[in-house]
């Protein structure tokens, strides 16, 4: 690479990150071609694909971006970079407001059907706290200990 030419992916001898390829594909816009191997191995197809399908304007190039094998970066780098407008853009992570079960219920509910951990965990959603909580005592939990379980 000239010396004139700026380096590209490191920046105050920082190794650039997502959001460095977020602004590179969205703002910008340099060539793919002017990366170099190293610069590639950061790159990730899949948190890519991600974080540009969490934009409303996006999700449909988002979605046919996805047919692109994950080991092609340089494909979807250049697919996006095309599709997408210049312009800054944030592209913020929505977080799910799913709350994960308790991973200690679960292994009870489990042990009281007679089933696997998924299946446990797709019961403990359709049961209710006092169906729950008798479960709980039928298996010989104590009560301060299902007070812990059913937070």
């Amino acid at each position: 690479m000239p010396e004139n030419k700026k380096q590209l992916m490191v920046t105050n001898g920082r190794t650039k990150n997502i959001f460095d390829w977020l602004t590179e594909i969205t703002w910008i816009k340099t060539p793919s071609t002017e990366f170099t191997e190293s610069d590639w191995e950061i790159f990730n197809s899949w948190l890519i694909n991600k974080f540009i399908s969490m934009n409303m304007n996006y999700v449909e190039v988002a979605n046919h971006a996805q047919t692109i094998p994950y080991d092609q970066k340089q494909q979807l780098y250049d697919f996006y970079r095309e599709f997408i407008p210049k312009s800054k853009v944030f592209l913020k992570y929505i977080k799910s407001s799913k709350k994960s079960p308790n991973q200690e219920l679960i292994k009870h509910l489990a042990l009281y059907f007679g089933c696997g951990l998924r299946e446990a965990e797709s019961h403990s959603v359709l049961l209710e706290k006092p169906v729950l909580k008798q479960i709980l005592e039928e298996t010989g939990i104590e009560d301060k200990e299902i007070k812990k379980l059913l937070k």
